[in-house]
């Protein structure tokens, strides 16, 4: 018997030890290091995020943060998405935390934009997809508490305010994406 729907995908989101790429402030990989060392240190580093859209485009996937997450925890995001894994492609990266974190596979994801968020010790080259869904979305339970579907013109309200509710870079990347988009 297969395993469930979404969970097959190849996990790297488990402990510090994890090694990630580390990048330059340019978005160059110059290594890597673990995802401990690069909480730490403040690196560099890179994430693959993945904006899910409804099939008539006209509602996002946002999902709430569980209180266990190392940055932003219980925050609000729309994308998913995770840090860039040594020797993964950004492309690889976002087809795989779509996976992880909300179980949508079988779709490729298109890139956006690239864009460089830089607060405190977080310092992280996005690089942007998106992706049009209507089918089933399986939370991880590790990373994912709990998601729904919010209309494009309620977010982008929601996202208008700077009250702590969404996680700083994914607000950020959002409001990006409807400069850019809508």
């Amino acid at each position: 018997m297969p395993p469930p729907y979404g969970h097959s995908c190849q996990d790297h989101s488990v402990g510090g030890d994890e090694r990630v790429a580390i990048y330059d402030d340019h978005g160059t990989v110059v290594g890597s290091t673990t995802r401990a060392d690069v909480r730490s240190r403040g690196l560099w580093h890179g994430a693959a995020v993945v904006l899910v859209r409804s099939g008539d485009g006209e509602s996002v996937y946002v999902h709430r943060r569980t209180d266990t997450k190392d940055v932003y925890p219980s925050a609000l995001d729309c994308w998913a998405g995770g840090v860039i894994a040594e020797g993964e492609t950004p492309d690889d990266c976002a087809r795989r935390e779509l996976c992880e974190e909300l179980g949508i596979r079988g779709v490729t994801p298109v890139p956006l934009f690239g864009w460089a968020f830089e607060q405190g010790t977080v310092r992280c080259h996005n690089f942007t997809y998106e992706v049009r869904w209507d089918g089933p979305v399986v939370h991880q339970a590790e990373e994912v508490a709990d998601g729904w579907w919010m209309p494009l013109d309620d977010l982008r309200t929601l996202l208008e305010v700077d009250d702590g509710t969404f996680v700083p870079d994914g607000r950020l990347g959002t409001l990006e994406w409807f400069r850019r988009y809508r």
